[in-house]
């Protein structure tokens, strides 16, 4: 018995020394990741700044029309003071001017500076994001989320910004593509979110809302309905929709080539309980989906995962809990 006893207790220790090996290893990766990812946004940020710069010298150069320069000017000024947080948004609208920008009308040596400016943003996002990618996968594990490896440190974030060599056009400019989106909620007060990837880069995954392009002819309340229906089998009448609630500008790639978004988002509030048919989906959603799922606001809040629009955890209570006052929401 004292045999027994001794051998338990040594396979104990061995274990937990183990795990304790194994806990030690995991968090000091999660350190150095950590550390990584915040030298890649160091390493973007100072090439989004120096774009900036560039940008502004552009505008002072070029023999632009009064209003084309002070609209190049003035989104690099707002690129180079906005938050974090809405930074996205800033620079894609001046990736948008630089686009418009004829480059044969600039001093040589400031278009070959402007070249590597955007060049330099390009390999930095891509490594800024790489870092953001290794950096999620290992906080999504298991164990690491039980017990909470990551401590204090912010969840990082993947930079959406527009890289003009994907669109495979000649000027490089996105494609403009308007979509309507739904907030399809269950009467459990769940929002329903689909699970996917880009085609080109499968390890990074998202969930967005119901929704897609409106087509040629379509009003953005009819292509609500018409997405809702494919992609859920949910057939509702025009009155059901509430909204538009929210509108949202985004850049951004998918297989390889840019676009330039405008997305109208509206609420579908369920009274029954909802069946999800995708049986609908195009060959490509049946490609580029993954899955889908109802999210409660508290898992939003809680989730490490990749949520599209970003806004989605603190604004959706709202939608929940009051009455739509008529206002579109710009939402990001």
């Amino acid at each position: 018995m004292t045999a027994l006893v001794v051998t338990l207790v040594v396979v104990v220790v061995l274990v937990a020394l183990v795990l304790g090996l194994w806990l030690a290893a995991t968090a000091n990766r999660l350190d150095r990741l950590h550390v990584r990812t915040d030298a890649a946004w160091a390493a973007l940020d100072a090439a989004l700044a120096r774009r900036a710069v560039v940008a502004r010298a552009a505008a002072a150069a070029i023999r632009l029309d009064d209003v084309s320069a002070d609209r190049l000017r003035a989104e690099a000024e707002r690129a180079e003071r906005t938050p974090r947080e809405e930074r996205e948004e800033a620079e894609n609208r001046l990736s948008l001017q630089l686009a418009a920008v004829d480059r044969a009308k600039l001093p040589l040596a400031l278009a070959a500076e402007l070249l590597d400016a955007e060049h330099r943003v390009v390999i930095a996002r891509r490594v800024h994001n790489d870092a953001v990618r290794d950096t999620l996968t290992q906080r999504r594990r298991r164990l690491v989320r039980w017990l909470k490896l990551a401590g204090t440190a912010r969840q990082p974030e993947y930079f959406e910004i527009v890289e003009p060599t994907l669109s495979g056009e000649p000027d490089g400019a996105p494609l403009p593509r308007p979509s309507a989106r739904v907030l399809l909620l269950d009467p459990e007060r769940r929002v329903l979110l689909f699970n996917g990837h880009d085609p080109i880069r499968p390890e990074a995954r998202f969930w967005f809302t119901v929704g897609g392009g409106v087509e040629p002819g379509e009003d953005l309340r009819s292509a609500a309905l018409r997405e809702l229906a494919e992609e859920t089998g949910v057939k509702l009448s025009d009155d059901a929709l509430v909204g538009p609630v929210w509108r949202r500008r985004v850049a951004f790639s998918f297989d390889g080539r840019t676009y330039d978004g405008e997305e109208w988002f509206f609420v579908a509030d369920m009274a029954d309980e909802v069946h999800v048919d995708t049986s609908g989906f195009t060959d490509v959603e049946n490609d580029v989906v993954d899955g889908h799922r109802w999210w409660t606001v508290h898992e939003l809040r809680e989730t490490d995962e990749t949520v599209y629009p970003v806004q989605l955890p603190t604004l959706l209570p709202s939608v929940l809990t009051a009455k739509w006052d008529g206002t579109v929401r710009t939402v990001r």
